[in-house]
């Protein structure tokens, strides 16, 4: 068994065996010694770091601490009062440059007289244990599936119920229609409803009608025999025929030709076509989704569209909210949006700035979600730190930017005091002080009575400074 004057020999070698970086620093920030591993985790070899300040590590941590007066130690270690030893998360800086995330432990070496004779720091390398948690929590925020139903993204109860109604369309073999604007997400809400459905296991085929002529659009429906037509050089399955035990999805139903209708007609009521050019009928099990944002009842008027038709896919609609009537779930989108492009493009941005945020919460969004994720991903290509500016935003956006002046509510005007029915516009500040004062402070009801969105009140009593226990005392 070695005794204390045999170890004492061999402290070099049990130093070195360390796996944390060790430093011991003189009062007067001298690094005197270091050990192997602290070689190893900084680039600095032991001649390269003896003799120079500890400095020479840049520790966000003790510049913290670091005194200026002329009179006081440089640092608060060695302020003259014993102390526990320090432990702290930081970053030091390597020689090639790059900076990485430590746990350090710093503790005073004391002689028998109670002087200070130096620091000893250990110095222990987390990058790993730093990166698993950025990974741990990128992937608890991409595991909570609470808000995103099929790819469709919303808390609010408009959306809620769509969801509700999509779980409840899946479980019919009846035709679904699914109405809303351009950019209020049709295509999902379609694929939702074959994910879900009993058909899940069978395919899911897709057509856009507005784009095709009705030659094309008719062969892309029913297929084509071989010499139907000019082109037509061999046998071609439609769509109808591939969607069989499946779900077969007509977007934009409302540009289908007339003609073309009759036929679509007859699949619906028979569930029977015939390939062009070919007289053998063909028997197919879909189920009809369809979609459009056109008003199909004003079509019908106008004789552009069968009104025995509309009966036939008109038998379960689900309507999607534009979003301007669910602006509450814009914060959850551009969250959504923000880590899908962080992960494609590779930045890392962390979000909008109060500006932009409340810009993105004001304005109408005429193209709905995809618009916004258009928005997003000009914001990506434009930004190079870490948070999304006005300045990154589409001008589209911007320029409809009206952040002084806002249009105040009859009903405020008569209910505030300090307003006059003559009054067209106040400061943005004022109005919304006097909503505040009108709502005793309700921030949801002084959303209402001005018109914008909850978030939006936040942003700008942040904004203004607007203090609310001042405002409703």
């Amino acid at each position: 068994m070695m005794d204390e004057h045999e170890i004492n020999k061999f402290w070099k070698k049990i130093v070195n065996t360390i796996n944390d970086g060790l430093m011991f620093i003189g009062p007067e920030g001298t690094i005197l010694m270091v050990n192997t591993a602290f070689e190893n985790m900084t680039g600095y070899s032991a001649s390269e770091s003896i003799g120079r300040s500890c400095r020479i590590l840049e520790c966000d941590a003790c510049e913290k601490i670091i005194r200026s007066d002329d009179n006081a130690p440089w640092c608060k270690l060695f302020d003259g009062e014993k102390k526990d030893m320090k432990k702290c998360r930081c970053h030091v800086k390597c020689k090639d440059g790059s900076m990485i995330p430590v746990l350090k432990n710093a503790s005073i070496l004391w002689d028998e007289k109670n002087t200070a004779l130096g620091v000893v720091e250990t110095i222990t390398d987390i990058s790993e244990l730093t990166r698993l948690d950025e990974k741990l929590h990128q992937l608890a925020k991409q595991c909570d599936n609470e808000n995103d139903f099929f790819g469709l993204i919303g808390r609010s109860p408009q959306m809620q119920a769509v969801f509700e109604m999509i779980q409840k369309a899946a479980k019919s073999t009846a035709p679904v229609i699914i109405l809303g604007e351009s950019g209020t997400g049709k295509e999902l809400a379609a694929s939702a409803i074959h994910m879900y459905g009993a058909r899940s296991e069978g395919p899911f085929i897709q057509l856009n009608c507005a784009a095709l002529n009705e030659a094309v659009l008719e062969s892309e429906l029913f297929g084509h025999a071989k010499g139907a037509f000019t082109g037509a050089h061999d046998h071609r399955i439609g769509r109808f025929e591939a969607a069989n035990n499946g779900d077969f999805f007509l977007d934009e139903i409302g540009d289908i030709p007339i003609a073309i209708q009759t036929k679509l007609l007859r699949v619906l009521e028979s569930g029977k076509f015939e390939r062009v050019g070919d007289l053998s009928p063909i028997k197919t099990d879909v189920r009809i989704i369809t979609a459009t944002n056109k008003n199909l009842e004003e079509l019908i008027d106008k004789k552009e569209f069968r009104q025995d038709l509309f009966f036939r896919i008109n038998v379960i609609p689900i309507h999607l909210p534009p979003l301007r009537d669910h602006k509450d779930d814009i914060p959850l989108l551009l969250n959504t949006f923000i880590q899908r492009l962080n992960k494609n493009i590779g930045k890392n941005i962390m979000g909008l700035s109060n500006d932009a945020m409340e810009l993105f919460m004001d304005y109408t969004w005429p193209g709905n979600v995809r618009e916004l994720k258009n928005a997003m991903e000009f914001a990506f290509v434009t930004t190079d730190g870490s948070y999304i500016r006005l300045e990154h935003l589409p001008k589209k956006i911007t320029n409809c930017q009206n952040t002084d002046t806002i249009s105040i509510p009859q009903s405020l005007i008569n209910k505030s005091d300090d307003m006059h029915g003559s009054a067209k516009s106040l400061s943005a500040k004022k109005q919304l002080i006097d909503a505040l004062k009108t709502t005793n402070g309700n921030q949801t009801q002084a959303a209402k009575l001005l018109n914008i969105n909850r978030v939006t009140v936040w942003n700008r009593m942040k904004k203004y400074n607007i203090d609310l226990k001042k405002v409703i005392s």
